[in-house]
């Protein structure tokens, strides 16, 4: 996929941005660029390749430090909910507001 200028030129006004011709011809060799780049990506055979959590997995035996999924505070949303003046099943009940 290859971007044109006509199409630089509208996703700049798309998102509002005022582009002249020379900004709009390195915006769309750097963009080309982005999509040529994608295109080798995608055409890369990983047909059998396992994937990584992480990076260095590859090259080093690591074992992931994860820790124990294990509360470490006390449940305080009922004491921050008191002095609200409306509050129900944990949520701030707030007035309806119509522009």
């Amino acid at each position: 996929m290859s971007l044109t200028l006509s199409d630089v030129k509208r996703i700049a006004n798309l998102a509002q941005l005022d582009m002249d011709e020379a900004h709009a011809e390195i915006a769309l060799n750097e963009l080309n660029g982005i999509f040529a780049l994608a295109e080798q990506m995608q055409a890369v055979d990983t047909a059998g390749v396992e994937p990584l959590a992480q990076p260095l997995s590859a090259i080093l035996a690591l074992p992931l430090r994860l820790r124990d999924d294990v509360v470490s505070e006390e449940d305080h949303r009922a004491d921050y909910q008191a002095p609200a003046p409306k509050a129900q099943d944990g949520l701030y009940l707030v007035p309806k507001v119509i522009e």
